[in-house]
């Protein structure tokens, strides 16, 4: 693959608006950089996408990688793919369970400020955040969520989740909607309109999506969910088109504006989002919530700039700086 990186945020395919305003995962990498690259821990980098992908963000300047895993396949990994490891830590690490253990209490102890998935499998990855006593664990409920720039929609799209939580339940949906809401204030959206997605616009018994949207609704309407307006359920063509929500007779302060859905299930999220960016053009970032360090999911058909700009929202969450909430307000 093509190791090649930008030199400045402008370089990573975009290019600034009317307003001069760069798009969200430009200004994302030019805030980054305005400060020192956070030390991440790079668990089992032992293929040359994964090992790419943690340099490219390391020569962008957001990141620097610990790499974790076998340092013979690492080195020789890198010496195949023509990466210069120099500048880099590598823990040598026998197997991909004791690479998770390590890369994990790297972060437990404040050496590292983030997590990267390299080419271990993400459920066993997950197994060692989610321990009680020696992951990473929090009060909240793990969650990703996928942060999308769409051509066709005026502003940033977060998506959740559609990468951990397989069926989550009602009770898990509460952390899966406040994680996404906590992320839309960082990235400058301070009142975000959240879409509880199902196949229809009302509440139907059989439909267990329907009954969920309901009920987180209500929650938010006695606080039990903070920081954004909800609306459910609503049909994704009422989430996102003022025009169909127009056709269908649709009053809701959400519809046609929805700058957060929240899928029924991993399979129906994961599936609309690879449909945004393969079919749609959108562009897109990922990031792991809720445990006491963010963490990146890569996948092995990133694109190096979906790799560096997953690298630049975990560089943001690990800072949590209030300066950057204010600039980037304008992207979203």
């Amino acid at each position: 693959m093509d190791a090649t990186l930008p030199t400045s945020a402008q370089d990573v395919n975009a290019s600034p608006d009317a307003s001069g305003a760069l798009p969200l995962f430009e200004s994302l990498i030019a805030e980054c950089r305005r400060s020192e690259p956070i030390p991440v821990a790079v668990c089992w980098p032992c293929s040359g996408v994964s090992l790419a992908g943690a340099t490219e963000a390391a020569e962008a300047g957001l990141i620097l990688p610990l790499l974790v895993g076998s340092e013979p396949q690492i080195r020789g990994v890198a010496a195949q793919a023509g990466l210069n490891l120099a500048p880099y830590s590598v823990i040598d690490a026998n197997s991909e369970e004791e690479a998770a253990a390590e890369s994990a209490r790297l972060c437990r102890t404040g050496q590292a400020k983030a997590l990267m998935k390299g080419s271990i499998h993400t459920d066993l990855l997950m197994r060692f955040v989610v321990q009680k006593e020696s992951g990473l664990r929090t009060s909240r409920r793990v969650s990703h969520v996928f942060i999308m720039e769409a051509p066709l929609y005026a502003h940033t799209l977060l998506i959740t989740d559609a990468a951990v939580n397989i069926y989550p339940t009602l009770e898990e949906k509460v952390d899966i909607v406040q994680n996404a809401i906590d992320l839309a204030h960082l990235l400058g959206n301070q009142e975000p309109k959240v879409a509880i997605l199902s196949a229809v616009e009302t509440v139907n018994p059989k439909i267990v999506s329907t009954l969920d949207a309901s009920a987180l609704c209500k929650m938010a309407d006695r606080g039990q969910i903070t920081g954004a307006v909800l609306d459910g359920p609503l049909a994704f063509d009422t989430a996102v088109s003022e025009e169909a929500a127009l056709v269908k007779h649709l009053k809701s302060p959400v519809a046609g504006k929805a700058d957060i859905v929240i899928v029924p299930d991993l399979e129906s999220g994961n599936m609309l989002a690879k449909q945004l960016e393969y079919l749609g053009g959108a562009r897109l970032a990922g990031i792991v919530l809720g445990a006491k360090v963010p963490i990146i999911l890569t996948s092995r058909a990133d694109s190096a700039e979906s790799r560096v700009a997953s690298c630049a929202v975990a560089c943001l969450l690990a800072k949590q700086s209030p300066r950057t909430e204010l600039q980037l307000s304008e992207n979203l």
